[in-house]
């Protein structure tokens, strides 16, 4: 098992994870269609985002979880 104290990288590698997955494979069906090199061409744009997109989750995430609690009332 991974230390409790890892859960916030954890977070962010898994998450940034599956929505550059996600965002990748519609951005390269949209450009490509569902043809002969899909699988390849959405595999390369998968990694790259995901290459920008976790560093990125690692520092907005604070960011956006302080303007949460400035915009929400708290319980």
């Amino acid at each position: 098992m991974i230390p409790a104290r890892f859960a916030p990288v954890l977070f962010g590698l898994l998450l940034s994870g599956f929505m550059s997955m996600i965002v990748s494979g519609i951005a390269t069906a949209r450009a490509l269609g569902l043809a002969p090199g899909f699988l390849g061409g959405w595999g390369i744009s998968w990694l790259t985002s995901w290459a920008v997109a976790f560093p990125t989750v690692l520092v907005v995430a604070p960011i956006t979880r302080a303007l949460v609690a400035r915009l929400t009332a708290p319980r």
